[in-house]
């Protein structure tokens, strides 16, 4: 595995537009825990801290970072069909392969990168928002810092469930450009599939499949936080409560597609006349 990730590592770091982004890509999200330090001065009047809002407290620190992080993910989407759009444009797909790198070895080369790197971006989300809660929470005990932190883990799941569904699309049409806008056809799609059976049947029904297509079920992992954090401010508020927990099986329904898109890129890799 190692000398797989090594590989591809060495690809990315010679290409300078896959260096630039995989920079941004760990940097922008990153901007989320920076909105903790802003102060915002209405005409002399008062002053607004975000920081002093609550919403760096622990445990809710761990779904507010990962969320807005999580919007970030598309710098490095483009890495990923970068990864295979120049394998094709370059050749060196079929020189890897001549110098006795196996088919499913391309592509366990490339989804072993995107593990590395999902695994790197939640690491350092979680120890930057570990460090601000410190800073900012008035909680200081060990069972609430670290109440919730499956957040972090859906947010792992959810990069490497995208990225996964990228690498599918860059074999699938093997142009960058052409596989980024497969994502927005997907999009598309299942909102046509939701008001399809919105129509046949009724609209928690068409919700409930919706949930379980590709880019929806990813999305679902983390679900967004503006209601929980006016359920922190006003408490007496019962009609804003909702399930915002991370559930087991919306982790598996991922897993499920990451597995599916990961297969489906080998099985178009073997059966392609290089």
């Amino acid at each position: 595995m190692l000398r797989l990730v090594n590989l591809e590592l060495q690809k990315l770091l010679l290409n300078r537009a896959s260096k630039v982004l995989i920079f941004i890509s760990f940097i922008l999200p990153f901007t989320v825990l920076i909105l903790s330090s802003i102060k915002i001065n209405f005409f002399g009047f008062f002053t607004l801290e975000l920081g002093e809002l609550g919403i760096f407290n622990f445990p809710i620190i761990w779904h507010i970072t990962t969320f807005f992080a999580s919007y970030f993910k598309l710098f490095f989407a483009i890495v990923v069909v970068s990864m295979i759009g120049n394998e094709y444009s370059n050749k060196t797909i079929k020189q890897n392969l001549i110098d006795g790198l196996s088919k499913k070895e391309f592509i366990l080369s490339k989804f072993y990168t995107i593990v590395f790197f999902s695994f790197l971006a939640t690491v350092l989300i979680g120890v930057g928002s570990f460090l601000i809660g410190l800073y900012y929470s008035s909680y200081t005990e060990a069972s609430i810092i670290f109440k919730e932190t499956e957040f972090l883990l859906a947010y792992f799941l959810k990069l490497v469930g995208f990225f996964s569904l990228c690498l599918f699309f860059g074999m699938l049409v093997k142009r960058s450009a052409f596989a980024l806008a497969f994502l927005f056809i997907l999009y598309i799609f299942e909102w046509i599939v939701f008001w399809i059976v919105a129509e046949a049947s009724n609209t928690d029904m068409a919700w409930k499949v919706k949930n379980f297509l590709p880019l929806e079920s990813m999305y679902k992992l983390i679900d967004q936080p503006f209601q929980r954090v006016l359920m922190t401010k006003y408490p007496e508020k019962i009609d804003m409560a909702y399930d915002y927990a991370v559930h087991w099986y919306e982790l598996v329904i991922v897993l499920g597609w990451t597995a599916l898109f990961v297969f489906l890129s080998y099985r178009l890799l073997k059966q392609r006349d290089l």
